[in-house]
């Protein structure tokens, strides 16, 4: 009977190890590179995201995911065992997206606004007729702490003790800017 229920050979087991991000991260300092490569591929879309929802560009979230996996992999020894590694390698993306930020506002005073005329043209139109679209644009059109909270919380599924980690704010803020945040969406997916 036990034979019957043995996996055939050649064949792994559906509940093999998947290390933890802990012990990859002891991996990584003790010189297994690819162990860090494995955390990448585990959470670079999900700081992708978050770097373009803060950016709003996609070429600028590519440098500023691709910068936090590179500053990451330079302070892995400052990285707390017991720690979640999602809310550090989100806590440094973000911080390199405002870093980046402050740079182009210094450097853009002068400028003019992203768009000139903010009102709806053809293709905004043909895009709130697909709800998601719709979503996306209102989302992209909150202020970026707003922005940012619904985007952890909301499109990443992260606590609110995460998300105030990562943005280093109270935990009362988190939760102020998640509510004025929906409030924003509300009224901005009623207007037709």
């Amino acid at each position: 009977m036990a034979s019957a229920l043995a996996e055939p050979p050649g064949r792994v087991s559906a509940t093999a190890a998947v290390p933890e991000d802990g012990q990859l991260v002891a991996d990584a300092v003790a010189g297994r590179a690819e162990a860090f490569g494995t955390l990448v591929e585990r959470y670079e879309r999900a700081v992708y995201h978050l770097c373009l929802r803060t950016m709003r560009d996609p070429e600028e979230a590519k440098d500023c995911a691709q910068e936090a996996f590179f500053k990451a992999f330079r302070s892995l020894q400052t990285f707390r065992a017991g720690s979640k590694f999602s809310t550090w390698i989100f806590s440094i993306a973000y911080h390199a997206c405002c870093d980046r930020l402050a740079r182009r506002k210094r450097y853009a005073d002068d400028e003019l606004p992203d768009r000139a005329d903010p009102s709806p043209g053809p293709a905004q139109i043909a895009e709130r007729n697909d709800e998601a679209e719709a979503l996306r644009a209102a989302i992209d059109a909150l202020p970026e702490k707003y922005r940012t909270v619904i985007t952890l919380y909301h499109l990443q599924g992260r606590q609110y003790e995460e998300i105030a980690a990562v943005l280093d704010l109270p935990m009362g803020t988190v939760k102020t800017h998640l509510f004025r945040a929906k409030e924003l969406l509300r009224k901005t997916l009623k207007t037709p």
